[in-house]
């Protein structure tokens, strides 16, 4: 009897819990604070209290979306970014290739950002910024510590329009006023280079956005029966971008086996491997890479210097060795959240301080009209088939 009644009361406990866990309203007060989260029931009234109090008027909509950002802020990475509805319609615009600014590629550094690239006949290059620059404000209001989509559309805009960029260069602190312009990012560019009565393509891949690997393929295609006898693939300055391209970028070179694995705490581990169709074996390829490479970049990288494909010239890389993926919010906002890390085909996670050249060379940037690292490349190539 005893028993009977320990366990009905144990039954009446359980479900008057779990009545109480979706009405908390009726608890007392005192055990309304201890068993139910506080967390949201503050932040509404902290977003209502400043709206109620503070000696400006502030928008809700605005408050809410700060709220968010901070939350991701507060996990000190700088590749997880919240993105809010128009954010994250720009950010898709970025990754087709198309946009309205300044023609620049960046990565977020302790400053601000840093230019990995700028593109040929964009308002950043004409303005004289270049690789390297590191952007410590725009429009007089600094950058260090901001969320790089938050800089990043402070220096997008609408073309015609202008945009004050502080720059540090070495111990140099120098400003540009930037009029801002619509940008297509040039790809792909091919061209033959003969040396020593050799022909060897040298093929300028800008980004890994969707598509590209089919137009680097045509593009290495027309060089190769055009009489060229080997490849610099130019790495130089592309920030990456989308993870499928670059490994259907490294298929072009490598006919099977791993590109890349990823792994996360909460992701399961995929390892993904080379699509076939490859351009033939014999072929030497270089990759010439910078600390600009990123990413995607460091991916194709590592691919072809682990599968014996290419010899790797030029710095080291940039050294982003994680990989985020983005969930669509209820608001139409987005949340771009770092989920785990790279690992090249010989297991080595890709290093956070880059992968390093098997061959250094590097570009002066002060002598614009002077590459000094792509004769490096075409030297090795020259070897190779000796």
């Amino acid at each position: 009897m005893r028993g009977g009644i320990l366990v009905l009361g144990f039954l009446l406990v359980l479900t008057g819990g779990i009545w109480l866990g979706g009405h908390p309203e009726a608890l007392p007060g005192a055990v309304r604070d201890a068993l139910v989260e506080e967390g949201p029931a503050v932040r509404a009234d902290l977003i209502d209290t400043i709206q109620s109090h503070y000696y400006k008027p502030v928008s809700k909509a605005k408050l809410e979306e700060e709220s968010l950002r901070g939350m991701v802020a507060s996990l000190k990475d700088p590749y997880s970014r919240y993105f809010s509805p128009a954010e994250a319609k720009s950010f898709n615009e970025d990754i087709s290739g198309k946009f309205e600014g300044v023609g620049m590629s960046v990565h977020p550094v302790k400053e601000g950002l840093v230019i990995t690239d700028t593109f040929p006949g964009a308002p950043a290059r004409k303005a004289g910024m270049r690789a390297g620059d590191i952007i410590t404000a725009v429009n007089g209001e600094s950058i260090a510590g901001q969320g790089i989509n938050i800089s990043t559309d402070e220096i997008k805009g609408p073309p015609g329009t202008f945009v004050n960029l502080t720059v540090k260069r070495g111990a140099k602190t120098l400003r540009f006023h930037v009029q801002r312009a619509k940008i297509t990012v040039p790809e792909v560019k091919g061209r033959m280079v003969t040396r020593n009565g050799q022909k060897f393509a040298v093929v300028s891949l800008a980004s890994f956005s969707s598509g590209v690997h089919g137009r680097l393929r045509a593009e290495i295609d027309k060089l190769i029966k055009a009489g060229a006898s080997g490849i610099v693939l130019d790495l130089r300055g592309n920030p990456g971008g989308l993870l499928r391209e670059g490994v259907l970028v490294s298929s072009i070179f490598i006919e099977k086996g791993t590109i890349v694995t990823t792994r996360g705490r909460a992701e399961p581990t995929h390892v993904y491997k080379a699509e076939g169709d490859a351009i033939g074996s014999k072929v030497p390829v270089v990759v010439l890479v910078d600390r600009g490479s990123a990413s995607a970049s460091e991916i194709t990288t590592g691919a072809l210097r682990d599968r014996g494909r290419a010899t790797v010239v030029g710095t080291r890389t940039f050294g982003k060795g994680v990989f985020q993926e983005i969930e669509s919010l209820k608001n139409g906002g987005a949340l771009d959240l770092t989920v785990g890390r790279y690992y090249l085909p010989d297991g080595e996670p890709l290093p956070e301080n880059g992968i390093k050249a098997q061959v250094h060379a590097s570009d002066n940037p002060k002598t614009d009209r002077k590459d000094e690292a792509l004769p490096v490349a075409l030297r090795v190539l020259q070897r190779s088939l000796q």
